[in-house]
């Protein structure tokens, strides 16, 4: 068992010492989320929804503070926490208060004539013991999100927050203490690597894991052995294209903030921006004189500083790569201040798919421009990725904006807007190829976390059904009839067949 240091990555201030969760803590957490599970499952939705209420209004009524708890563990602005950790929990958790019942309740499914009389549905059913592994870009919400869909499907969760932002960890683990959540029902595991696969191999009933694709693959595979359902919200290279017709000014404007905001940061960044040729440099321009305009360590920054120390390594090992094979830096490129992990936005130019910046997940503050001349050289460009989580297309032209948005190989496409499909509670969210099995957020999001148990119900008072022992030669017939009539040219049979079918099919011994 470690001890995680605690560091205001943007100052280098010394938060503290959290120890690790000790492997025998993690069973005993295992076993009494089973019991717990138990007791909340069984409560009717309208009574957790209650606890899920009360769980919103301390979080509007602390808004404020737990910013600057997440601002002193990651380094962003304190708006951008306002906004993405506060801000997109309350209002997901609002959209569920409204929409869980109606979600959640049994689903009349159609019978075929082939089994008239019974009646069929489906219920959904929580699984039992949800483990959340969640990532340090934005540590609140994104635990938050999907505990809070498992606590509202009926399981209990287990939450093991990333040790880069341990601060955060207790901070999730005070509010649930705070707003009176039943015993066990929610626990939070501190630590890292070695504390994730003993959360693992404690055989929880779903993991929900959200952070980079090698460690995704690491979790997948552990699961696999127990057989253990995964969701994996995973990285992405996402794509911004921009069209000669777009609005430029508001396409530049969304390229800045797309890119930069918490300090690039986001598996939905904008990572590469590809630009019609005959705009592009028209467009470049508009693009370095809004980065130049950032502010960065003042008072009232625009942009914060990274989180995590092996990420900034990422991000210049793909900048002096990129250098080496003839890209240009027009603005930044640098570290900043002699304390934290401070980093000048950038922009590239003379890219080319040859470098690691167009092909790698950078989640650093840095944007590579590219420029295009077809249609189709940009959606080939686009698609020229293992990833595919979100994109963005620019442009005035709202049959071409959907056609192209059409053949983009992501989970989430915008239109003459970016990154804001997360913004939405009720769009599922998830990604395709590298970027993630699996969606959260709306219908999908909660049904994730139930069983889907399908119920078929007969009234009973036959004593026999066609199908059943003994066979005989006039079941065998009433068979051929029946797929004669339902699924051929059942019209050519003559009347006396027909009866004969009915006769056969209704027959009861």
């Amino acid at each position: 068992m470690g001890v995680i240091e605690m560091i205001n990555p943007a100052t280098g201030e010394r938060l503290g010492e959290l120890e690790e969760t000790s492997p025998e803590a993690i069973e005993r957490a295992m076993v009494h989320a089973r019991k717990a599970f138990r007791r909340w499952g069984n409560l009717p939705l309208a009574e957790r929804l209650d606890h899920i209420n009360r769980l919103r209004r301390y979080i509007v009524d602390h808004a404020d503070e737990l910013a600057e708890t997440v601002v002193r563990d990651t380094g962003k602005v304190h708006l951008e926490a306002l906004m993405t950790e506060i801000l997109l929990t309350v209002d997901f958790i609002k959209y569920y208060e409204k929409k869980a019942a109606s979600i959640l309740k049994p689903k009349k499914v159609s019978t075929p004539i082939t089994l008239i009389g019974r009646r069929s549905w489906v219920e959904y059913r929580p699984m039992g013991v949800v483990a959340v592994i969640s990532p340090w870009n934005y540590p609140f919400q994104l635990a938050m999100i999907p505990a809070i869909s498992a606590l509202v499907a009926g399981n209990a969760v287990l939450i093991k927050p990333s040790e880069v932002s341990p601060l955060t960890g207790l901070l999730i683990e005070k509010v649930f203490r705070k707003v009176g959540f039943p015993e066990d029902v929610v626990q939070v595991i501190h630590g890292g690597k070695e504390v994730g696969e003993r959360l693992i191999q404690a055989r929880p009933d779903k993991i929900f894991f959200t952070g980079s694709v090698a460690t995704g693959k690491k979790v997948m595979a552990a699961a696999a052995e127990h057989l253990i359902p995964v969701d994996l919200e995973l990285g992405g290279k996402d794509p911004m294209i921009v069209f000669a017709d777009a609005d430029l000014r508001r396409a530049a404007n969304a390229a800045v903030w797309g890119a930069f905001t918490n300090a690039g940061q986001t598996c939905m960044a904008v990572e590469r921006l590809y630009v019609e040729s005959s705009v592009y440099e028209t467009f470049v321009r508009m693009v370095k004189e809004r980065t130049e305009a950032l502010r960065l360590t003042e008072e009232g920054a625009d942009v914060g500083s990274m989180t995590f120390p092996r990420q900034l390594d990422i991000v210049e090992a793909h900048l002096a790569d990129a250098k080496e094979k003839g890209a240009k830096i027009l603005c930044g490129g640098r570290r900043t201040g002699s304390d934290g992990l401070h980093f000048e936005p950038t922009v590239l130019t003379d890219v080319d798919h040859s470098m690691r910046i167009m092909r790698e997940e950078t989640f650093g503050p840095v944007l590579p421009i590219m420029p295009f001349d077809t249609e189709e050289e940009a959606i080939r460009l686009a698609n020229d990725t293992p990833y595919g989580l979100n994109s963005s297309i620019w442009t005035k032209n709202r049959k071409k904006a959907r056609r192209v948005a059409g053949r983009i190989e992501a989970g989430n496409v915008c239109i003459n807007d970016v990154m804001i499909n997360m913004a939405n509670p009720g769009l599922p969210y998830g990604g395709v190829k590298w970027s993630g099995i699996g969606r959260y957020h709306g219908p999908e999001g909660l049904l994730s976390f139930c069983h889907r148990v399908s119920v078929i119900s007969h009234p009973g008072r036959k004593k026999r059904e066609i199908n059943w022992y003994p066979y005989s030669e006039r079941q065998t017939d009433a068979i051929r009839y029946l797929i004669r009539l339902l699924y051929g040219k059942g019209w050519n049979l003559s009347l006396k067949e027909l009866l004969n079918l009915a006769v056969q099919f209704l027959r009861r011994k």
